[in-house]
């Protein structure tokens, strides 16, 4: 994203704020987000079941100091342009019905003259780009977790065995994902980023989510207590599942990035582990001296 240079490294690390700048009737389904755009930017609601209310807010994304907006380039009235200003602003070619557009940002404890442009000016290809950038803002939800994001790997140490009561270290390797997709005509990059990570460890237990991905041990130190290690109380074969919680951003045609109100959550393929159970003897011969003795590596199968 191309800005003005006292912006560029805050926008970067910060989630976009969510301007509300109009009543918006909520639905009737509970626990659940609403997303709708105007012409003075873009707004989401979320609904707070402890407090059975709608907040201006998703829970998973927190509010960011800063605001945005979209303006249509050379407006004169409804639907009525300047076409010596279209002449001059950035070409619209790639699709039909493009028009210009220009991005602005602004703290939001700042007042209503503190509007800064983001350049240059981008495109949106529809009659009304209000209409178009509202259908994707409510649609984005849907689409982002529709992606073929990968959940990551997931390290088991010991693998493919484990003792029972023993711990057994599980850990997640997964990294920031981008998506390029079209959604009703528009060029649509879409950003995953891992935050949060949970494991089923495939008797019944789980850990998560947590933003603890855990991490692999030296072979000398397994068997440790980790903070997302698990000790399987029963024996069998167990069949876990690394499930990785993204939070998205998205952006159109170039424009900044917003933030997708909900984090997806994508599981990786199960892996399974054998837990065995210990079992210990005592044997009188010395194998140095009688290597077919009881429980030597010469013994007869069934003394070993």
């Amino acid at each position: 994203m191309e800005i003005e240079p006292n912006g560029r490294r805050a926008i970067c690390a910060l989630l976009l704020s969510l301007l509300i700048v109009a009543c918006h009737a909520a639905p009737a389904i509970a626990d659940s987000t609403d997303v709708f755009w105007n012409t003075d930017g873009v707004g989401v609601w979320h609904f707070d079941t402890d407090n059975n209310v709608w907040v201006d807010a998703p829970a998973s994304a927190p509010e960011s100091p800063y605001q945005y907006k979209f303006t249509p380039l050379c407006l004169v009235a409804n639907n009525d342009f300047d076409i010596a200003c279209l002449a001059a602003s950035i070409k619209c070619t790639e699709g039909k019905d493009g028009r210009p557009v220009r991005w602005w940002w602004k703290l939001r404890v700042a007042g209503d003259n503190s509007w800064t442009a983001i350049r240059p000016d981008r495109c949106v290809y529809n009659e009304d780009p209000s209409d178009v950038l509202g259908r994707i803002a409510a649609q984005i939800q849907r689409r982002f977790e529709q992606l073929p994001v990968n959940a990551g790997t997931l390290g088991i140490q010991p693998r493919p065995h484990t003792l029972r009561g023993a711990e057994t270290n599980f850990y997640g390797e997964s990294a920031e994902q981008s998506f390029d997709v079209t959604m009703l005509g528009q060029k649509v990059h879409i950003v995953a980023k891992p935050v949060q990570y949970r494991w089923d460890y495939g008797d019944g237990t789980s850990l998560g989510p947590t933003t603890t991905m855990g991490g692999p041990l030296p072979q000398d130190r397994w068997g440790e207590k980790t903070r997302t290690s698990h000790a399987y109380a029963a024996t069998g074969d167990f069949n876990v599942v690394l499930t990785t919680y993204f939070q998205g951003t998205y952006s159109v045609n170039g424009g900044p990035n917003l933030p997708i109100p909900n984090q997806g959550q994508f599981s990786s393929p199960p892996q399974t582990v054998s837990v065995w159970r210990s079992v210990t003897r005592n044997y009188a011969d010395d194998c140095n001296t009688n290597p077919r003795g009881d429980g030597c590596p010469g013994a007869a199968p069934g003394n070993r």
